[in-house]
């Protein structure tokens, strides 16, 4: 027999924190299964959801026609806008060009560039005559350096109907004699250089006649809405299935936890890939389902790029605001500089999520202060877990959380098992908004689930208080990038990871903890641009004088690095060491820095850049 556990926090904060009209009450079942394992998911169960993505495009076209539905930068400043009715009009006619195209069926339409209107538009209209859509990162042909060989293989994979780029110019010469039969290529600049590729721009002046409807009222909640890639850090991505239901499911889980969202629409300025779950996913969506304002943002958490995101930010005013820990550490020094822009950025926000990888505490608490000086009430700060399998979010955070670490409870509908394997346990998830399988890869599909059909997504977790579930589930860590010393100690690498970056700050951007089969924890770490101003002996001190700090903390020697090796350059984003999500690849940035690996190691070897605690 199961032993049952319900948990419900108190409210602490008042005001928004505690009010049911603005964040569901924090509450979570836990069920015993025997063996240490044991369930936990949301008791209010899933409301009904739309049928498929073009619903909510349908609702907001009719209900709020002159709403701003998405914009990007225009060419000489300022905003393109679209609002609903122009974006419905616009869906109609490349959704009806599409159909007189009458491409293969089960082949997809393929996105090759970064987030724009055109890229917005052709992937609603795909899906709203119930046709695939897959937008590929566009790095694979921006970094390739002439070498296509990787985005052949994915166009293979994906045996695409329509190849759409933004630039012939720069997308044109990867995708000729890629290996895909018919493969109809369009462009929205530069068609006419390209033999046989037709203008994007044609289209959306397209008469929409009935035959768009009658796809449209053809879709089903099974229809495959969207293929999506894994990150193909070991050989050719995995190509995940979206459909209509993960995605509809997925945003009306959302919407019951985050219940704001009802009466009071979201306006983001986003940057985040939609050739990834998060931005293409959680985000779009989230504006679609609740007919909020998207703002495409150009800019990117790289030098040089985050100042178009800080001048974009002095425009456009976001309620909710999405970013990867990196992100926020490069926007801090013009926040904390131009109490202005702080002002204006942090004012309107109802809250600050951090997704791609655990936020270090020192930069979670930076922008606290900041935020102190420019608003009363403080900032909420929440993020998620979830994958590209799951459409994407399983837990969020509805609650104020005091520090990072912490990554919500199941939304309601998602249903967690937590499993022992070895020193962890292992998270596996049920809902609506699970993936049914991999396309074309059968033997992939079959691993990915246990044998009760429970997705096994490869993290691990623990409630952060055993005697209350409510108070939250602690990630902790990939199973797979986890290693032994050779003591058999287990790292796990995840949790090591965020202490060591917030006991470096400000002098690292990320770290790579090392020590497979070796007797003790080491470091290689990526240096900030204040690391690289100071001297390097007083830099090697700091270093020192941090993971002395560390391992005063205690945890023992599978928490406390031992060694350091200073990197001289940043994670390639191009090699695949930072995803487009901007987090950092352990595993892959582990194989391609061997040689650093080995140096941290030698005992006989006089390399500068290693310090010892």
């Amino acid at each position: 027999m199961s032993d049952v556990q319900c948990g419900m926090a108190a409210a602490s904060v008042p005001g928004f924190f505690d009010d049911p009209r603005q964040l569901a009450p924090r509450r979570t079942v836990r069920t015993a299964l025997g063996g240490g394992v044991f369930t936990l998911h949301h008791p209010e169960p899933l409301q009904p959801y739309a049928r498929c993505v073009g619903e909510w495009l349908e609702r907001w076209a009719r209900d709020t026609p002159d709403a701003p539905a998405c914009a990007e930068p225009a060419p000489g400043g300022g905003w393109t806008v679209l609002d609903y009715r122009s974006l419905r009009r616009q869906v109609g006619a490349v959704a009806q060009s599409l159909l007189e195209l009458q491409l293969p069926e089960g082949r997809p339409v393929v996105v090759l560039s970064d987030n724009t209107l055109h890229h917005l538009v052709l992937s609603l209209a795909a899906m709203h005559i119930g046709r695939a859509v897959c937008a590929v990162s566009s790095g694979y042909v921006r970094l390739a350096q002439g070498d296509f060989g990787k985005i052949h293989s994915i166009l293979r994979a994906l045996e695409p109907a329509l190849v759409y780029a933004s630039d012939a110019a720069v997308y044109g010469p990867a995708t000729a004699d890629c290996g895909v039969p018919n493969a109809l290529r369009v462009f929205s600049r530069g068609a006419d250089a390209v033999p046989g590729a037709r203008p994007f721009e044609p289209w959306l002046a397209a008469t929409e006649t009935p035959a768009v409807r009658a796809a449209f009222d053809a879709i089903t909640p099974d229809t495959e809405a969207k293929y999506l890639l894994t990150s193909g850090s070991t050989g050719t991505p995995k190509v995940v299935i979206n459909t209509h239901r993960m995605l509809c499911a997925n945003q009306q889980m959302l919407a019951q936890a985050w219940r704001f969202l009802e009466h009071e629409k979201p306006v983001l300025l986003d940057w985040l890939p939609w050739s990834h779950t998060f931005g293409g996913n959680h985000n779009v969506g989230l504006v679609l389902r609740h007919g909020g304002t998207l703002y495409i943002d150009d800019g990117r958490p790289l030098p040089g790029l985050v100042d178009k995101t800080i001048a974009h930010l002095r425009e456009v005013q976001p309620t909710l605001y999405f970013n990867v820990p990196r992100g926020y550490e490069m926007l801090l020094p013009a926040l904390e500089a131009d109490l202005d822009l702080a002002r204006r950025f942090f004012g309107p926000l109802k809250m600050l999520f951090y997704a791609g990888a655990a936020m270090p505490e020192a930069t979670w608490r930076r922008l606290e202060a900041v935020a102190s000086k420019v608003r009363s009430d403080p900032v909420w700060f929440t993020t998620s877990w979830g994958s590209t399998e799951t459409a994407p979010a399983i837990t969020t955070a509805n609650w104020r959380l005091d520090r990072p670490g912490v990554i919500g409870l199941p939304l309601p509908g998602a249903r967690i098992k937590f499993v022992p394997n070895g020193d962890k346990l292992e998270m596996r998830i049920r809902g609506d908004h699970i993936f049914s399988g991999y396309r074309h890869n059968l033997a992939a599909t079959r691993e990915a689930f246990d044998e009760d059909g429970w997705y096994r997504i490869g993290d691990a977790g623990f409630l952060l208080q055993d005697d209350d579930p409510s108070a939250g589930i602690v990630f902790n860590g990939r199973v797979a990038e986890d290693f032994k010393l050779g003591s058999g100690t287990w790292v796990s690498v995840g949790t090591l990871r965020t202490r060591v970056v917030t006991a470096l700050s400000p002098l690292a951007t990320d770290v790579v903890v090392t020590g497979h089969d070796r007797a003790e924890v080491g470091v290689l770490i990526f240096q900030s641009e204040t690391a690289r101003q100071l001297d390097p002996e007083a830099l090697r001190d700091k270093v020192r004088a941090a993971l002395r700090a560390l391992a005063a903390e205690g945890g023992g020697t599978s928490q406390t690095p031992r060694r350091a090796l200073l990197l001289p350059d940043a994670p390639s984003l191009a090699a695949g060491e930072i995803t487009d999500k901007g987090y950092l690849n352990q595993r892959l940035t582990l194989q391609r820095r061997a040689a650093d690996v080995a140096a941290l190691y030698d005992a006989d070897a006089h390399e500068p850049r290693v310090i010892r605690a």
